[in-house]
């Protein structure tokens, strides 16, 4: 019954054309290529802080550990 509404929030073919039209009005289509490689920047950066701090949260447990043993 859940997975009834589990993508009940979500656009469908429709909504998503209807988005992508108002996208391409308000930038045209010259802005659409500077626009999606902004967007690709943008996720490299947070992909690259995302593992940043699982690799310290990571090395952060190792010491804990470290010291819990020592203890």
């Amino acid at each position: 019954m859940h997975s009834i509404f589990l993508f009940a929030g979500l656009p469908g073919g429709m909504e998503l054309v209807i988005i992508l039209f108002v996208v391409l009005l308000l930038f045209g289509g010259k802005k659409i290529p500077e626009l999606m490689k902004g967007l690709g920047k943008g996720i490299k950066e947070f992909n690259n802080a995302r593992a940043t701090i699982e690799t310290e949260i990571k090395e952060g447990m190792k010491d804990s550990d470290k010291k819990k043993i020592e203890e």
